[in-house]
């Protein structure tokens, strides 16, 4: 299987027409804040200054894991597919805030633990009814592994937008991204566990001893495929290979909260320019999520104290994708508004 190849945006030349073109709107210097800086970022993944969105599109990928059977979550493994169908009949927040944003979105069945049959608004890229739990052995094989890669390489492949979101949904995958995020920061255990779902104080040391345990179980291993096998889950995995190809394709990255980062941590050890692509919609509430953020040297355009998931940050964030955008295309500059001035 061929992975994408990632190109940085680094362009000095490029740089320095769009930091003129933002300089010379009708406002002091750096007035507009984030959205200069989030205007430049995607004038370098789109390469002009002429920047334009067009058809945007969050994909929330769903899929079950075994390492529940552990008790490392509040809620039991069918409120997976539970939630599936609230997407399906378009009830959730995710679909809400898609909607009132007007972005297209895609749920899909990665490997959730249940029949949902033929269904036209689903996409059915189930590898498993769920991942083992890495508690007792490796949850994916390299196979399974390789096919949720490949079918999130697929699926972006397809789309025709530059701007896409990543979602999820899937029981006990804060456990599953707390584990990746152990293992490719060095970040102590204790300090990636989070509630989850509503976990006690208890619940979470329990879910703290439970990764530590099958960390000491696997043992070593540093390649990113390798740590997203063994502790990953099939949504993730297909999130990683849709990050990748995204970037691959110069789209505008939308990054969510803890899960999804968790799979751009694995991006990102294997393709580090993959982070010139990705806007951090918002830093999640859950623990953890700051941590990963400052990994990544982030600044997150929004801090709302979520910790939904689903590509809720992703919708509420979108709208500022189309300030920065707008700014830049249709705001006057000072020599634009001198002429009308004198035309008037």
């Amino acid at each position: 299987m061929r992975l994408p190849d990632i190109a940085s945006t680094h362009d000095p030349l490029l740089a320095s027409e769009l930091a003129q073109a933002i300089d010379n709107k009708t406002k002091p210097l750096g007035s507009l804040g984030a959205l200069e800086t989030l205007a430049r970022q995607i004038g370098l993944i789109q390469q002009t200054t002429r920047v334009a969105l067009h058809k945007p599109a969050i994909l929330v990928f769903a899929a079950d894991h075994g390492v529940v059977a552990e008790g490392v979550s509040a809620y039991p493994q069918s409120v997976t597919w539970q939630m599936v169908e609230n997407f399906l009949s378009r009830g959730a927040a995710i679909n809400v805030f898609a909607r009132q944003n007007g972005c297209a979105l895609q749920i899909i069945d990665a490997g959730v633990n249940h029949d949902f049959g033929k269904r036209a608004a689903l996409m059915d890229c189930k590898v498993a009814r769920g991942t083992a739990n890495f508690a007792e052995q490796p949850a994916m094989s390299w196979a399974e592994c390789a096919a949720a890669l490949a079918h999130g390489m697929r699926i972006v492949g397809n789309l025709e937008g530059n701007v896409i979101g990543f979602g999820e949904m899937g029981i006990g995958n804060t456990t599953a991204a707390a584990a990746l995020m152990h293992k490719l920061t060095g970040v102590p255990v204790a300090d990636c566990v989070g509630a989850g779902t509503g976990l006690s104080a208890e619940g979470v040391l329990h879910k703290q001893s439970v990764i530590e345990a099958a960390v000491a179980l696997h043992g070593e291993m540093s390649e990113p495929l390798d740590i997203l096998a063994t502790f990953g889950g099939f949504e993730i995995a297909m999130i990683v290979g849709a990050m990748l190809k995204a970037a691959e394709r110069r789209m505008v990255l939308l990054i969510d909260g803890f899960i999804v980062s968790s799979a751009l941590l694995v991006a990102a050890r294997m393709q580090p320019a993959i982070l010139d692509y990705c806007v951090f919609s918002h830093c999640s509430d859950e623990a953890g999520h700051a941590r990963m953020l400052e990994h990544f040297n982030a600044s997150p355009l929004l801090n709302l104290g979520l910790r939904l998931g689903e590509g809720t940050g992703c919708a509420l964030a979108l709208p500022l994708l189309h300030a920065a955008v707008n700014f830049l295309g249709e705001m006057a500059t000072f020599q634009s508004a001198r002429v009308a001035g004198q035309s008037a």
